[in-house]
């Protein structure tokens, strides 16, 4: 092991922002990372700004190659790392490393500077408030790297590989994500359940037979006009509220002067919008930072609810949406949906994320906006007959619960890979037995 200042691992560029008087600067073709982006991944793909051509050229001495290693050196984000899969400029808050492979492995210095967020928080300057590192102070920064970069190799190759697996699962979560709300969307928003799902009677056209997958609105399905949505639906839909399909529960804050209400685990989760913020992709959560002990439960009159309650941030943010794998309880930020009899997780999920902008229209508030359970239980929906129901169900729970297992197996990998990583780097574990302990856990998967 050697100690290294960052500046002599390769060439640190601090980024710019180019100047939004030059529109043209601005395109879809180079990568504009800032700390705002997804930091959270170990490589970024995507970002929410592009350059332009003629942007990148005038930031010539500013262009990051594939495979440098980016760290967030202002506020919040302070000491975040990723690495860029594509040419890329960063704005003035973030200090990137273009590493010298000669000596040094991406990946690995990638991992070092994972391993070393505190140092990196800590060198911040400036308030705690906005915490800062300057380029000069982040390449006086010293790193214990391992000075064979062979040894390098096969450290970060360990920890890649679970990165790896835990990338490919996020991809395909994300597809499935794709696939549930077209499901719902084409079903529920447009009315196009296969046509065999409704009666003979609701028909204009043929009748009915077993299997008939057509379109039902676009086959000549019956419509009405119903008051309350204000829209058409089909013959034998009714309209409802939320309060129709689940009741509405929110939550509280117990005494945190009394010790006794809280612990960080073996007891009730209590989840706060913080947690679900932290959950921030996920559709579905276990626990929070804090478990609320029965004194807590009883001292705030708190509402236990049962595993499949749908968890919505009502407050400081409106919006965070999630599924509760277990029975949990909230705090006041929060209006929570426990499904009723006939109605599901499945169903009430995307029919509140797909209410979420007439939620955030409806809040009010002068210190922050909040949304009300009166105001919740006032909006319409649409509410589809049981034989559409129990189809949805049968094409929608397998995916929710590949969803589900992906999602703790991204845990798990994510625990072992932050396990793995300070011992690997302090030499507390070889690389074989990281190795040996990667296969035990996908020898416990398989079993």
């Amino acid at each position: 092991m050697i100690d290294i200042e960052i500046g002599q691992i390769g060439q640190t560029i601090t980024g710019k922002t180019p100047s939004s008087k030059f529109p043209e600067d601005f395109g879809e073709e180079y990568m504009f990372i800032t700390p705002s982006d997804n930091f959270d991944d170990k490589t970024i793909y995507r970002t929410n700004r592009y350059l332009s051509e003629n942007g990148l050229n005038k930031l010539k001495n500013k262009i990051l190659p594939p495979k440098s290693v980016l760290v967030s050196c202002i506020g919040s984000a302070m000491g975040k790392v990723t690495i860029n899969n594509s040419t890329a400029i960063t704005n003035q808050q973030i200090n990137s490393i273009i590493v010298n492979s000669n000596y040094y492995d991406s990946d690995y210095i990638y991992y070092q500077l994972k391993n070393n967020y505190k140092l990196l928080r800590t060198a911040a300057l400036g308030s705690t408030a906005l915490p800062m590192l300057n380029k000069t102070e982040f390449d006086k920064l010293k790193l214990s790297i391992h000075k064979n970069l062979v040894c390098q190799k096969k450290i970060a190759k360990v920890l890649s590989d679970l990165d790896a697996k835990i990338e490919i699962n996020n991809k395909i979560n994300q597809e499935l994500e794709a696939m549930a709300k077209t499901l719902y969307d084409y079903w529920f928003v447009q009315f196009d359940f296969p046509v065999a799902l409704a009666t003979s009677s609701e028909l204009d056209s043929e009748p009915l037979t077993s299997g008939n997958s057509k379109p039902y609105k676009s086959s000549g399905g019956k419509m009405v006009f119903n008051d309350e949505l204000k829209r058409e639906i089909p013959v034998g839909w009714e309209s409802g509220t939320f309060d129709t399909i689940s009741t509405i529960t929110g939550g509280s804050t117990p005494s945190k002067a009394i010790i006794e209400n809280f612990t960080k685990e073996n007891n009730t989760s209590w989840i706060t919008p913080k947690d679900l913020s932290q959950n921030k992709g996920k559709k579905f959560i276990t626990r929070g930072e804090w478990d609320v002990t029965n004194i807590g439960i009883k001292s705030a009159s708190l509402k236990l609810m049962p595993k499949g309650t749908v968890l919505l941030s009502s407050r400081a943010p409106i919006g965070y949406l999630a599924i509760s794998r277990q029975e949990v309880t909230t705090n006041q930020g929060f209006k929570s949906f426990v499904p009723k009899e006939n109605y599901s997780s499945e169903f009430i999920y995307y029919s509140v994320k797909n209410q979420i902008p007439k939620i955030e229209a409806y809040s009010s508030g002068s210190t922050f906006k909040e949304v009300s359970t009166s105001t919740l239980r006032t909006l319409m929906i649409s509410i589809p007959n049981e034989n559409v129901l129990e189809e949805y169900y049968k094409i929608s729970k397998p995916i929710f619960k590949k969803q589900n297992l992906l999602e703790l197996e991204n845990q798990k990998l994510s625990e072992l890979r932050d396990w793995l990583l300070p011992m690997l780097m302090n030499g507390q574990i070889t690389v074989g037995g990281a190795e040996k302990a990667v296969s035990s856990l996908r020898g416990t998967k398989q079993s």
